[in-house]
């Protein structure tokens, strides 16, 4: 399958890419706008491909929304690195698992979830709007480790939500708001999607040149979605939750009764 970088159905999704990294850099979700992109435009390419240069286009712009939150804000590093580390290895175990284990699971769960955490949200109009941070030595940093595994293998597993579950992980579980838990859940995720870089990289599975143009856009939607974000805090940030969770609750229901034959 070629990749023209030039032809008008690519810029189309340059600009997908723009958008999935604005959405991405404030509350999670860039994947419900870039990977659907992608196969609208690419249907022919094998799926593993398609999926290897998503990740590969969505690090530059997770890396750089990151960075910006960092420069204003400060994350205590003990909870968050046992949350990294333990994500990376829970990633690549995700990823390994998943040739011989079926998703079906979570096609069926997901939605549910996702409409669980939604309810939840609205229902709790304060939460993640202070940043109290939880200190509790040792407890926490096996919290912090618990989390990152855990979600890390699901997003090497499945992935749909990972950042929505990441954010609300880090303000429930350890009282950050929504701005500082944007910023651990960039962090997590750059790690996440290192790993599956690295992974597909090592099957041909990454289409190079259209992932890098891909990730200079989505570099720009981040640094304007992160700028947004800052300057409006966490009002916006919960907001941009709110729908990016309410939009993939709708695509996952519809991808589970699709998948399953129920609507052609």
């Amino acid at each position: 399958m070629e990749f023209d970088l030039f032809h008008w159905t690519t810029l189309l999704l340059f600009v997908a890419a723009f958008g999935a990294g604005f959405v991405d850099s404030v509350a999670g979700g860039g994947g419900l706008i870039q990977v659907p992109a992608l196969f609208a435009i690419y249907p022919n390419a094998n799926p593993a491909t398609l999926l290897g240069t998503n990740k590969l286009g969505s690090i530059g712009g997770t890396l750089i929304a990151a960075k910006r939150y960092l420069n204003v804000v400060k994350l205590p590093y003990f909870i968050v690195i046992p949350a990294i580390i333990a994500a990376f290895i829970g990633s690549f175990s995700g990823a390994a698992v998943v040739k011989s284990m079926s998703a079906d699971v979570f096609r069926v769960l997901l939605p549910i979830i996702l409409i669980a955490l939604l309810v939840y949200t609205i229902k709790q109009p304060s939460m993640g709007m202070a940043h109290a941070p939880v200190v509790d030595g040792r407890k926490k940093i096996v919290h912090a480790a618990l989390l990152g595994g855990t979600i890390g293998f699901y997003d090497g597993f499945f992935g749909p939500g990972t950042g929505s579950f990441l954010l609300i992980g880090f303000i429930r579980i350890f009282g950050f708001d929504f701005l500082h838990a944007s910023a651990a859940t960039k962090l997590v995720n750059v790690t996440t999607n290192f790993a599956a870089i690295l992974l597909f990289a090592s099957f041909g599975h990454i289409a190079w040149q259209i992932g890098f143009a891909m990730m200079a856009m989505n570099i720009a939607g981040s640094i304007f979605g992160s700028h947004y974000a800052l300057r409006h805090g966490n009002t916006f940030i919960r907001k941009v939750f709110v729908g990016a969770v309410a939009a993939l609750i709708l695509k996952t229901v519809f991808d589970a009764l699709r998948y399953f034959g129920v609507i052609a």
